[in-house]
């Protein structure tokens, strides 16, 4: 019996498009994106955006990914053109061994505008 398919959300294009594939990049190429939220944010000095993103794993190799995910994050340079990642925390994991192995990111991010 196989668990119940969760939706992939299209993929986007611009900056969180370029978030949400340097994501799956940083975890070996594995991983689905199964929220995207983004909103507004500015402080006096600066202009950006934060995000929620929700990634699924659900192969051996996908969940080793995700593990991969979780232990880089926060200290990984990100190389997204015009923006800057001022902040990058795992806010939530779940991992789920039945009815069969699914490991759950979500992940917090603040992108700056550079220039």
């Amino acid at each position: 019996m196989h668990a119940e398919a969760l939706p992939t959300l299209a993929p986007r294009r611009g900056s969180a498009g370029r978030l949400e594939r340097a994501l799956i990049a940083l975890a070996g190429g594995e991983g689905r994106v199964l929220d995207h939220r983004e909103r507004g944010w500015a402080s006096i000095t600066f202009a950006g955006t934060r995000h929620t993103v929700r990634l699924a794993f659900d192969t051996p190799e996908g969940i080793a990914g995700g593990e991969l995910l979780i232990a880089e994050l926060p200290d990984h340079e990100f190389a997204l053109p015009g923006q800057l990642v001022a902040d990058a925390t795992v806010s939530a994991v779940d991992h789920a061994l039945a009815p069969s192995p699914r490991l759950t990111v979500t992940c917090e991010l603040l992108l700056l505008e550079d220039g």
